[in-house]
């Protein structure tokens, strides 16, 4: 390995931290990456469900305070205000 002209632990720390990393995700199962890609795809279903639950209750928050602005304002002709 050719070594940096400046030394300090810190970048031989990181130095060989990384080149670890490199060798353990080298030598790894290849299931890992199947493993890896499950879990992406039942994030971005949790994250779809999240998304449109989130939409329905903010549609009926905002028809719901549309009435009551309208009640308010007195311009509702249904007579449904209470």
């Amino acid at each position: 390995m050719n070594r940096l002209p400046i030394s300090h632990p810190a970048i031989d720390f990181l130095v060989t931290f990384v080149q670890g990393r490199v060798q353990r995700a080298r030598a790894a199962e290849t299931s890992r990456g199947a493993s890896a890609v499950e879990w992406v795809i039942i994030s971005a279903v949790v994250v779809t469900i999240v998304g449109v639950v989130a939409a329905i209750i903010n549609n009926a928050l905002h028809d719901k305070a549309s009435d009551v602005k309208d009640c308010i304002a007195g311009t509702t002709d249904t007579g449904t205000c209470k």
